[in-house]
This record gives structure tokens, sequence and C-alpha cells, in this order.
């Protein structure tokens, strides 16, 4: 596979950009979440670039070579959303196709409800509408049981010191502790290990969660997704209920919902064939 490593000036700052497949293809930009970076589409990267799409992965704003601006303020939701936005413009496009997963599934959500004219179609992976979202986090206790971490990570200094203690102990074993057996090799550690042990990544990539609670956006009163949407669910997410999954895809004007009983939160890494072919069917429209 051969990739083509780029930066690219966006919305005030610059991010790391990983491109792939002819130039001439149509267009899919793919988010990453939370703890990854672009390696976390390893495994679609290639299996999209040679069934003819132009691919586009960024290292989204406080991750792995992109840049980190300081502060919380600097990571509310419109400055994710126009970082991809400028991204897009930069490099030429009208309009995109779009999947997230994870972090990059809230992006992906966020600029399917506010900025659908820049989007063909789009694909969220394992991450719920953000309407389902405050409804469970406030009335579901099994989700707020879940979801503690998110809580934990709004203190200061504390949870960048633990995560980095003893070599990523921690973040390492919720990494492999989420997923299946093989879901991540010896050598994809290594990968994430270098990723976070970048300059001020790790209190970055926290930020991203605290300016989710200090900074919440205020809610359009239209959240519904016009464009035609897929969404793919492991139903072994330890971390967020397959309960939001259906009143996540009810948002949705064309959407389709399809669950992968073995697959953990990682559903492209533990389905990659499935959702490979899914995800270049859908994009062909």
């Amino acid at each position: 596979m051969n990739y083509e490593e780029s930066y690219i000036k966006t919305n005030g700052l610059r991010l790391h950009v990983m491109q792939a497949g002819p130039k001439t293809g149509p267009p899919i930009v793919l988010l990453h979440g939370f703890p990854e970076f672009w390696y976390g589409w390893r495994k679609q990267i290639p299996a999209l670039a040679e069934a003819g799409y132009r691919v586009i992965v960024p290292d989204q704003r406080g991750y792995n070579l992109s840049d980190k601006p300081a502060g919380v303020r600097a990571y509310r939701i419109h400055e994710l959303v126009n970082d991809v936005i400028g991204l897009i413009d930069a490099l030429g496009y009208e309009k995109v196709n779009l999947a997230g997963h994870d972090w990059g599934g809230v992006v992906a959500w966020a600029l399917g409800i506010w900025k659908s004219e820049r989007l063909h179609r789009l694909g969220i992976l394992n991450v719920p509408h953000p309407a389902v979202v405050v409804r469970f986090l406030t009335r579901d206790l099994e989700q707020l049981r879940r979801s503690w971490y998110v809580f934990s990570f709004q203190l200061p200094w504390l949870p960048e010191a633990g995560l980095r203690a003893d070599d990523w102990r921690r973040l390492e074993r919720a990494l492999r502790g989420s997923g299946r057996v093989h879901t991540f090799t010896n050598e994809d550690i290594l990968e994430y290990k270098k990723a976070w042990s970048q300059p001020g990544a790790i209190t970055a990539m926290l930020n991203w969660y605290r300016a989710a609670v200090q900074y919440r956006p205020a809610v359009p009163r239209d959240m519904r997704v016009r464009v035609p949407a897929l969404m793919l669910w492991g139903m072994k997410d330890l971390a967020l209920s397959h309960r939001m999954a259906r009143p996540s895809i009810d948002y949705c004007d064309d959407g389709k919902l399809i669950f992968y009983e073995d697959a953990t939160h990682w559903v492209q890494l533990d389905a990659a064939g499935e959702v490979n072919r899914l995800l270049i069917e859908f994009f062909k429209g």
C-alpha cells in the first residue's frame, strides 16, 4: 500500500494526513476516535483504495502528529467539525463520503446534522447519535456506569499521570481488555504508544472529553440526518450499550443499521472484511 503523507492547514492549525488510492477516485474521509490516530483505519484503507476510492485519513487535532492547541476550549465540537470542513476545502472537494468511529463518529454525526450539504453519504461505527447519548446519560443507569471514565477524565493532570505510568500500562490494558484476543497485536500497541508519547498528546486527547462536558453546544432544533447513513455496531462494546443504536438510526431519514454479535467496540478491526465490503457498497450508492 502506497501512502501519501502530508500536513494540511485547516481552521488555524495543521493536521497530519495520510492519503491513498487514485487521486481522481471518489473521496472518503475516515475519522478515528480515542485513543487512536489514523492507524485505527489500517484495515480499511487498503481495501477502500483498491476499490478505487481516494481515502483521506487525518490525525484529528491533538492526536499523534497533528497540532495540539492549548486549553480545553480548543477542543469544542464546533472546532472539530471546522477542522474537517477546512480539510475538505483544502483538498478541493465540494462533497465527500465520511465515516467515523468512536469520537470520530461524534464528529461525523455533527457534520451530518450541521453540514450535510458537504456530504454524499455518512458511515457511523459504534457511536450513538448525540441526542441519544444525552438521553441515556441522564436516564439510563447502565450506560451511566459504563461511562464512568468520561467523568474521571474531567480531573486535571491526574488522568494524564495515571495513563502514562508504567509505559502506558493502563491505556494498553484498556485497549486489550475492550477488544478480542487478537484485535490489537504487540506491533499495534507499539504504534499506539508512539502516538501517545508525542509531546502534549495525552492532554490534548483527554481535552476532547473535557470540552464535551465544559462546553456543551447549543442543541439545534433539527437533529435529523438527511443524507443516507449506514451504522455498524459491535454488540460486545464495553463502553457503549447497543441499546443506543436503534434510536440513533431513527434520527436518519435514510438509515440502515447492522449489528455484529461477536465484534467489540473496535468493529472495524474485529470484522474488517465485512465492514470493508459494506462500506465499499454503501459509498458506491
